[in-house]
């Protein structure tokens, strides 16, 4: 596997480093204990959605995939273990041999999720499972904390074109994994080459106003970006003076303008001045296109605006406000003998920390109309009249993928799935999740 698809530099070949320590002490002494082979099952989940979020979006799943068959123990990763004392010497012999070998299922990338939805399940021995928890958990966060907040900005544009263009509000590594999951909630293209690069996305870009200021007048950037991309570029109108800008775009471009940028100001109020100004001078199929500092509040505000597209930058790569979901790794069931059957275990400290025991299964429950009306999470057996409507997948078998799928195939579930839910969950004002969870 090319390590380029992770989102990493092509000299790091593993991802065994991106842990927390404790997960190598804990094999360590579950090791001495002669406990580290224990049949264990551990969950991923959130407690909570993001306050005021109406459902989550699960994004990250093909990067998982791609961390745990790169989790690996290299001379460099060990030799790095064993200079700083961080695992005895059977241990470090332990981890030079490991490989993943377990079972992984989990909700497909793309679909929705809600308070308590086990939205990943790995299977396996205790050592091997709990290795896993730091790197996949980095990446379920972050991915769907920012599909989530493209799910909103898709949902508040009503069909008009996104653009993710945030890889300068962000880490170098974390800007491409945001344009991902920003295409899987609905984003149609990226300005990231990288994510390009990587993914596949759609790339766009035109110009700054760097490049209008560099020349000597704006007349002279905007003929030179024409003579260089086509009539059908767009140009940034805003430098200077919006009017003149555009009735210059016009006169030079003539009226096959492909489209112009707006990149502050009064957006609503410059938007219905610019279309007026396009059509009067002929360029009626001119797009418009605005950016500046949007989010999915500004966008809706927009939706009266003859408007045809939206850049978004840090409120998309930040998660529009919520930044991670939540979400933890809990070891929820496990075996004391070798053939023993599983023990559902839980943790019943204080407070809200507290989980639910056992293997679980979940499924989505319909109302008369095909609507999702709840997510009912269980142990044991599934009830017939949900055997249809179960939401786990299986993504690795015995150590190996067998799940595959292009990044277009998340995105169009996502569509189908948020298109499932009840009409209330594409509202932006603050409110409860949108389905109910109920553990059966």
């Amino acid at each position: 596997m090319n390590t380029a698809d992770l989102g990493l530099p092509v000299d790091v070949p593993s991802t065994a480093l991106f842990t927390d320590q404790y997960e190598y002490t804990m094999v360590q002494a579950a090791l001495r204990a002669g406990t580290a082979g224990r049949r264990s099952v551990f969950e991923v989940f959130t407690r909570r959605l993001p306050e005021g979020r109406r459902y989550g979006v699960l994004a990250g799943t093909g990067r998982v995939l791609d961390a745990v068959e790169n989790f690996r123990f290299d001379a460099g990763v060990l030799g790095f273990l064993r200079e700083r004392g961080i695992v005895d010497e059977p241990t470090l012999e332990w981890l030079s041999s490991y490989r993943f070998s377990g079972d992984i299922w989990g909700y497909p990338e793309g679909e929705v999720y809600f308070p308590g939805s086990p939205v990943l399940r790995v299977e396996g021995s205790f050592a091997e499972c709990v290795l896993l928890e730091t790197v996949i958990l980095s990446i379920l966060n972050h991915d769907s904390a920012i599909a989530a907040a493209a799910s909103r900005m898709s949902s508040a544009a009503g069909g008009r074109r996104l653009i993710e263009m945030g890889a300068r509000r962000t880490h170098e590594l974390s800007a491409v994994a945001a344009s991902r999951a920003a295409y899987v909630g609905g984003f149609d293209s990226t300005s990231d080459l990288a994510a390009g690069f990587r993914y596949g996305i759609p790339t766009v870009g035109t110009s700054a106003h760097a490049f209008t200021l560099l020349h000597d007048s704006e007349r002279d950037a905007f003929r030179a970006q024409i003579d260089s991309l086509g009539r059908g570029t767009t140009l940034l109108v805003d430098t200077y003076d919006v009017a003149e800008a555009v009735r210059t775009a016009v006169e030079i471009a003539g009226p096959g303008l492909g489209a112009v940028r707006i990149d502050s100001g009064d957006l609503l109020l410059v938007a219905h001045r610019v279309r007026q100004q396009l059509d009067e001078l002929g360029a009626r199929d001119t797009k418009i296109t605005v950016t500046s500092d949007l989010d999915e509040y500004a966008i809706a505000s927009l939706a009266a605006a003859p408007v045809d597209g939206y850049g978004v930058g840090t409120q998309l790569v930040t998660g529009s406000g919520h930044p991670t979901c939540s979400m933890v790794y809990k070891l929820v069931a496990r075996a004391t003998a070798p053939d023993g059957p599983l023990e559902p275990v839980a943790k019943k400290s204080l407070g809200a920390k507290t989980s639910v025991g056992g293997r679980k299964w979940a499924a989505r429950r319909l109302d008369a109309d095909g609507v999702a009306a709840a997510e009912i999470v269980g142990v044991g057996p599934v009830p017939p009249e949900l055997a249809d409507r179960q939401l786990l997948t299986e993504l690795v078998r015995g150590g190996r993928t067998v799940a595959r799928e292009p990044l277009d195939t998340a995105r169009e579930r996502h569509i189908a799935a948020r298109a499932a839910l009840p009409m209330s969950a594409i509202q932006l004002s603050r409110g409860e999740p949108v389905l109910p969870t109920e553990y059966v």
